[in-house]
């Protein structure tokens, strides 16, 4: 019998609401678990089944894009994706959104999501050497709206300038369907500086589970299932669930990496992103088809009393989990601290296929890493199909629509007012959508590097 520390006794229907799971959801993890779980591993499975981290509404959309071919050497299901562009180089790419963590903290929202998808590159094995976004926000006639677009922007600059990564490239657009709730996408381009794609998969049983980076706190708990969630008048509350990132730290946290990876002592690596060392543990469990055991006593923690759920589902930035060869711990320890980065051993890889975690000398969690990760929940959801344009009021297109030209140049739209070919143009250049955004990008450094 395991010697929980967590009670099993709570809650379930407000637990299920916090970490955004349904009842079905609890009913599968108890058949997948032969058992309840407790309220630690019930948060573990909420980051782990979030739309987040499992895609399970947009899996089948994302299933429809093509993920093989010539030149793809790595397709989805590691942390970025690989492909051959010639002359014996590699490129890594990565693209992700960032959107309710800016909606309800646009700065440090949009700065985490750059500082991720920079880890998701350098993980690889690559040094970044581009950043690029695409921004959805809603109209500027509503002041928050402006107040979401300069905060993003702020947080996007922010971190693209400090870690020495330029933004390239992006591009903004405003309609009145992302009002309050804007789209945040981020794609970062790294070139590989290994002989060899450093993967995610744990290897080798026995081998010594590294932790690398900042330190783990309680900002970003949660995080994930948060992100997962739909926006509502109670979700500024969830500010704590927005992670806070250093892109200083980060800066030193890819020159580390990378003068690690180059030595072929680290066997396995993965960003503790989004579900922090739940997320990294089980991924590295599964993609190597073998088992993780995690002391929590062992994470360095920036602040006092955190449970073990705080430790499992805090998003702090700038932390990686590595697999190591055991007789190099010491020399790979070193390079990080030199680098002012924390850097120690905090469990093992195991042969049995299961993520294992202990807390004050408890086990506090033990989930089959099958459980957590193969087969994750998808939510199919019934498309609605548009009636056709041409039964539609508003695309309806009559010939006498077309604008009445005058002996003078001017024209008037659909008989109502009349128009300069000048006053069309000027108006046109005025929408958001089309003007200049010189404002926006000389934010950016686009010539660090």
């Amino acid at each position: 019998m395991i010697n929980f520390l967590d009670s099993n006794s709570y809650d379930i229907d407000q637990a299920l609401k916090v970490e955004n799971l349904k009842k079905e959801d609890y009913q599968e993890i108890c058949k997948r678990l032969g058992r309840s779980p407790n309220r630690t591993e019930l948060g573990m499975f909420g980051v782990m089944w979030s739309e987040h981290c499992c895609y399970r509404n947009s899996k089948p959309l994302l299933a429809k894009f093509p993920t093989k071919g010539k030149y793809v050497l790595i397709g989805p299901g590691e942390n970025a994706g690989v492909i051959d562009v010639g002359n014996n180089q590699k490129l890594v790419f990565k693209i992700e959104s960032h959107n309710h963590p800016s909606a309800i903290e646009p700065f440090q929202g949009a700065a985490t999501g750059v500082g991720g998808i920079l880890r998701d590159i350098f993980t690889m094995g690559a040094r970044p050497i581009a950043v690029l976004n695409s921004l959805r926000f809603g109209s500027l006639d509503d002041t928050s709206n402006i107040s979401l677009l300069r905060g993003v922007v702020s947080g996007i600059a922010h971190y693209g300038n400090c870690v020495g990564v330029p933004t390239v490239g992006g591009e903004i657009n405003f309609d009145n369907s992302y009002s309050g709730n804007p789209l945040v996408n981020v794609m970062a381009l790294g070139l590989l500086e290994t002989d060899d794609i450093v993967c995610s998969g744990a290897k080798k049983v026995g081998s010594p589970v590294l932790y690398v980076g900042n330190t783990t706190g309680k900002d970003g708990v949660g995080g994930a299932s948060f992100a997962s969630s739909e926006l509502s008048t109670t979700s500024l509350d969830d500010r704590p669930a927005v992670q806070v990132g250093d892109p200083f730290i980060e800066k030193s946290l890819i020159e580390a990496c990378l003068d690690a990876f180059k030595t072929g002592d680290v066997l396995a690596a993965q960003d503790m992103g989004a579900a922090g060392i739940t997320c990294s543990s089980a991924e590295m469990a599964s993609n190597g088809g073998l088992g993780v055991f995690v002391d929590l006593d062992l994470v360095p923690a920036r602040e006092k009393n955190m449970t073990p759920y705080d430790y499992l589902l805090s998003e702090s930035q700038e932390r990686m989990l590595f697999v190591v060869k055991q007789d190099k711990i010491d020399d790979l320890i070193s390079k990080f601290k030199r680098w002012g980065l924390y850097a120690c051993v905090v469990g093992k890889v195991i042969k049995e296929k299961e993520v294992i975690i202990s807390h004050k000398k408890k086990i506090v969690a033990q989930i089959p890493t099958s459980a957590l990760s193969d087969k994750t929940p998808i939510t199919h959801h019934q498309i609605m199909n548009n009636p056709p344009l041409d039964i539609l009021n508003k695309w309806k297109w009559k010939e006498e629509y077309l604008p009445e030209i005058k002996n003078n140049g001017l024209f008037s739209l659909k008989f109502e007012k009349l128009f300069s070919w000048n006053d069309i143009i000027l108006h046109l250049l005025s929408t958001p959508s089309i003007s200049s955004k010189k404002w926006v990008y000389n934010q950016y450094d686009y010539q660090v590097h």
